[in-house]
């Protein structure tokens, strides 16, 4: 096996949101909302959903809460937070700080300030208008490809 994650989808309560925060707040590339052309019923899932294409082919997809859960067959539940964060490394203090307060420009909340970790690392916590939970950081001895 060769072991990789090439998607990761969001359940979100509001598409059009969403994508706002991610595109125009954090400032991601998307297409927009993609797929509206398959509607869904009480028990097929809608198909429009948004995605960000991310360094190293990463998709970031943002899909309604209800769909997905359609999707997967699983039954809906309320969103939780907390339970994962997904990390987004830089390469500088500055840039931590800077990426949090852009985030908090568009609607985050943050979850916890930057600061220097005991480990050696520097992050700070965001959640986005879903919850879902955003560690940024900078740590010296990560090494990170080129874009």
């Amino acid at each position: 096996m060769d072991p990789h994650i090439d998607v990761i989808t969001l359940a979100v309560a509001d598409l059009e949101r969403a994508l706002r925060f991610y595109r125009d707040g954090l400032g991601l590339e998307s297409e927009g909302v993609i797929g509206t052309e398959y509607v869904g019923d009480d028990v097929t899932p809608a198909g429009a959903l948004a995605m960000f294409k991310l360094h190293g082919g990463l998709i970031l997809a943002l899909y309604p809460r209800t769909e997905l859960a359609k999707d997967a067959n699983i039954p809906p539940r309320p969103a939780q937070s907390g339970e994962f964060s997904i990390g987004h490394a830089l390469t500088s203090k500055a840039e931590v700080d800077a990426l949090l307060g852009r985030a908090q420009a568009a609607g985050a909340m943050l979850a916890d300030q930057a600061h220097d970790r005991p480990w050696g690392i520097y992050s700070g916590y965001f959640r986005d208008p879903d919850g879902h939970l955003w560690e940024v950081l900078w740590n010296p001895r990560l090494e990170r490809p080129q874009a």
